[in-house]
């Protein structure tokens, strides 16, 4: 008996310390939460909270702490859960009610917040703050109704209006925020709608559909990956969300075509631009701002690839969808590798009109005047018969077919001879600018290297020395000027 009675006093006195540790502990998760709080430091604050209340659950005025941390990180159901705990611990802790009631008011739980305001003046007939918040929910309830009234009858202008009121009052409303976001999306204001859904996920943090909304608004827009990321953050909260993973599946794959064609179009592999972007049209048949980026990709790609007609076909698809100054810019190019100068400088004035500062369009512009005016003398390309993108192999390859075939020695004299000397003249003469990076690059800019006007021509150019560097002659010629 004396062991057994011993063993008793022990084992008490050693609760007796833990349970002084323990509060010891409290205190200074406690005190150390108040100084966080004060600080701005409102993740450390709630840490200490959180231990504080695991050390004594019962702790009222430990759970509307933490309940205040949590109003200030906008974690509003994280703080109701504890303002509940707060009143059924101490049912009297008005501030606790107040609180509570200005919580529910803010998430438009107009039933829930009256009753607590009616409690609270129950307690304290003049407290201004029950007061003045209890007399703004019936005409937030009015305002509501009447909003959703004229969605029903499609006014979506004036519910988005009416919507604005209401929100003022209850900012922390998911509801709220949806209905508002319907009326934007209805008005195509895609921008609006998604920041009114992106306060709803931060609202609700397991709000999927919220998600799933935002990345079918930022496809609508053509914003490809800006939606792949946000339909990611849905299958983050949940894998198994059908309409997520099915949406996910498809833009993933568009992702990827589009970034294919960015990249061929960077490298000039134009093939594998075209494919890849006209990919992009079996995969979505009605999303026009996603079409549009495919055919914007085409009408540069074909431009690149010297197919005039369906790059300017494309160019103008794109320019149907939005008249942007890179869209003109891109369908000026394509005009200009066409010839079709006067379309090309309309097009390109047509972007300075939205964006006067637009160094592509002004170089542009001036490159597709000189080149009109180039047009109407000699144009080194043509005199070659090759393309703009040829490289200097085919260029001197396409030369020495030509000057074989133009050389003044193949013809008799007279005015056939006489055509030839000048045809040879001017094939050298490509020659000359076209396998010279410099000149080359001049005159893709619009300006004639070899013009006697600019003062900026090569003296002493003769186009015999031309031909006699790539092949041996034995021809004897003379030239007839007169």
């Amino acid at each position: 008996m004396y062991h057994c009675g011993l063993l008793l006093v022990l084992l008490d006195l050693s609760l007796d310390v833990v349970g002084s540790v323990t509060q010891l502990e409290i205190d200074r998760h406690l005190e150390l939460g108040k100084e966080f709080l004060a600080k701005g430091q409102l993740q450390d604050a709630l840490s200490h909270y959180h231990a504080a209340v695991e050390g004594d659950p019962n702790n009222y005025l430990t759970y509307y702490k933490r309940g205040t941390v949590y109003l200030a990180l906008g974690k509003a159901k994280f703080a109701l859960l504890d303002l509940d705990k707060v009143l059924v611990l101490k049912p009297d802790f008005t501030s606790a009610r107040l609180q509570r009631g200005n919580v529910l008011l803010k998430q438009a739980q107009f039933d829930k917040a009256e009753a607590d305001f009616h409690d609270v003046l129950a307690v304290e007939p003049h407290n201004t703050d029950a007061l003045n918040a209890l007399y703004k929910i019936e005409p937030a309830q009015q305002a509501l109704a009447v909003a959703e009234n004229l969605m029903g009858n499609g006014d979506y202008m004036s519910a988005m209006h009416t919507l604005s009121t209401v929100i003022e009052v209850c900012p922390w409303s998911v509801k709220l925020r949806e209905l508002r976001a319907e009326c934007h999306e209805a008005l195509e204001d895609f921008i609006s709608a998604i920041s009114d859904v992106r306060s709803t996920t931060k609202l609700q943090s397991d709000n999927t559909e919220g998600f799933l909304k935002l990345a079918t608004l930022h496809y609508r827009l053509g914003q490809v990956e800006e939606s792949l990321k946000e339909i990611r953050e849905c299958l983050k909260l949940d894998p198994e969300h059908s309409k997520c993973f099915s949406f996910y599946k498809k833009i993933k794959k568009i992702a990827k075509l589009l970034a294919d064609a960015e990249t061929s179009e960077d490298t000039r592999d134009y093939d594998g631009c075209i494919v890849s972007a006209q990919a992009v049209f079996k995969l979505e048949p009605s999303i026009a701002n996603v079409r549009f980026l495919a055919h914007q990709l085409l009408c540069k790609c074909y431009t690149g690839n010297s197919d005039s007609t369906k790059a300017i076909q494309n160019c103008q698809e794109a320019l149907k969808m939005r008249k942007e100054p890179g869209v003109y810019c891109d369908s000026a190019e394509a005009y200009l590798a066409a010839e079709m100068f006067d379309d090309a400088i309309r097009d390109f004035k047509e972007a300075l009109e939205i964006n006067p500062s637009l160094q592509r369009a002004k170089q542009g512009l001036h490159k597709a005047q000189q080149r009109q005016k180039l047009s109407e003398s000699r144009d080194y390309y043509k005199i070659l018969g090759v393309s703009r993108t040829a490289s200097k192999r085919d260029i001197i390859k396409a030369y020495r077919k030509a000057a074989q075939k133009w050389h003044p020695d193949n013809f008799q004299e007279g005015e056939e001879k006489k055509r030839a000397e000048k045809r040879f003249i001017d094939i050298a003469a490509a020659k000359e600018v076209l396998t010279d990076d410099e000149k080359r690059a001049k005159f893709d800019q619009g300006e004639d290297p070899l013009d006697p006007e600019s003062g900026k021509h090569q003296q002493g150019f003769n186009p015999f020395q031309e031909f006699h560097h790539f092949h041996g002659s034995p021809f004897q010629f003379k030239f007839h000027f007169n």
